[in-house]
């Protein structure tokens, strides 16, 4: 008599597994996830208190085309001739075996003797799939800090692949390159197409370009500590970007401690993004196929955090902001205007304050508004504030 193999015992779901089975059903279940990159964690860490963008990031929602299906289009991303630029700025900084790019690094952060034009090793990083390359490149630097412990050699990575955990779910990363120094220091570099005019570059772009290094910087520490003794990361990163309104190369070290810090908080918040999830409505879904009518039902169930410096970092933002705008927030004029107003966080309960109708007259927010409505009165000829006029959205410009 043949026996009947018993079935086997259903595997039991584990947290990870579960939220990754949630992430699914809200991003559609024929859906493939968007693989997080190191511009979206770096945009993440810049604007923490966004839980629609870190739900719709950690979940692998394509924000771009939700935009589209929800009728505001994003503006975000880069032209073709910039891209097309970018691309012939860092062959030439990566040519002749990153020649002159390890002659910077030396420049700026030191860290072994001057290296030789051909003299580096550049390791070959090709490999099967992004699982494969990261294998790869944990295996050149492991071997590239031997080397630096034996003979001081310099080790030039163009393009290593990291990996970096992100919600139970793992993402790779791909910066520009990573240089081993003799001494066994491990520094990324960041190859940037914006000018570098008279020793400085634009503040905010700056700002974007070390926090994501410090994405890349917190994947390398994840590849150190598989190595014994860990080697030293460095706190400061290589921006190599166009001297002045040339085509040759300036450099920079910037320090990215602060942003290392900001972006692990920002990270270990992601991974509880079921918190985020289980507060939903039942039924939510982001699927772009969905009507536009349940797909702004399911964004508007996520509460953002809009500001104006997410143009520049974000898709959805058009769309935040019209409804920020919408409803009066005073977020949409900027995080540090928002700052200064304190509890105050509409337009309407600002000129409200502002002119003796709401507020508590011992806050300084609210003093400081009416001193400055006084102050615009008088100097306009209009009745004070408090004394039975309300000033119409037209008439207070400033505070709009």
């Amino acid at each position: 008599m043949r026996h009947r193999a018993a079935a086997p015992e259903p595997v039991p779901r584990t947290r990870g597994t579960a939220l990754r089975h949630q992430l699914a059903e809200l991003r559609g279940p024929d859906t493939p996830p968007r693989p997080l990159d190191a511009r979206a964690l770096a945009a993440l860490a810049a604007n923490p208190g966004c839980r629609r963008r870190a739900l719709l990031d950690g979940a692998g929602v394509d924000k771009a085309k939700l935009a589209d299906a929800l009728g505001s289009p994003s503006g975000f991303g880069q032209s073709q001739f910039a891209l097309t630029r970018g691309n012939a700025f860092e062959a030439k900084v990566k040519a002749d075996g990153g020649a002159e790019l390890l002659r910077l690094v030396r420049e700026r952060l030191g860290g072994g003797p001057e290296p030789v034009p051909g003299e580096a090793r550049t390791p070959d990083l090709t490999a099967a799939g992004p699982e494969g390359r990261t294998a790869r490149t944990a295996l050149a630097l492991r071997e590239a800090t031997a080397e630096a412990a034996d003979a001081g050699a310099w080790t030039f990575l163009e393009h290593p692949m990291l990996a970096l955990d992100v919600a139970g779910t793992p993402a790779f990363l791909e910066p520009d390159a990573v240089v081993v120094h003799p001494d066994g220091t491990w520094t990324v570099v960041e190859i940037k197409s914006f000018p570098m005019i008279d020793g400085s570059a634009d503040a905010a772009k700056v700002g974007a370009a070390a926090r994501q290094a410090a994405v890349y910087v917190l994947a390398l520490e994840r590849v150190a500590g598989h190595l014994d003794p860990p080697p030293r990361i460095g706190h400061r990163i290589l921006l190599v970007c166009p001297k002045d309104f040339s085509n040759l190369p300036a450099a920079s070290a910037v320090d990215v401690r602060k942003q290392v810090s900001v972006t692990r908080r920002q990270l270990d918040r992601l991974t509880r993004i079921e918190d985020i999830a289980d507060a939903l409505p039942e039924g939510t879904c982001f699927d772009v196929t969905h009507p536009a009518d349940a797909l702004t039902e399911a964004v508007e169930s996520v509460p953002a955090t809009y500001a104006p410096e997410c143009l520049a970092a974000c898709e959805l933002a058009f769309h935040c902001r019209e409804r920020a705008r919408a409803a009066g927030a005073v977020t949409s004029l900027g995080r540090g205007l928002r700052a200064e107003l304190g509890g105050l966080t509409t337009v309407d309960e600002v000129l409200a304050a502002a002119h003796g109708h709401a507020g508590d007259p011992h806050d300084p927010a609210v003093a400081a508004l009416r001193r400055a409505a006084q102050l615009r009165a008088e100097a306009l000829g209009l009745p004070g504030p408090g004394l039975g006029h309300t000033a119409s959205a037209e008439e207070a410009p400033a505070c709009r």
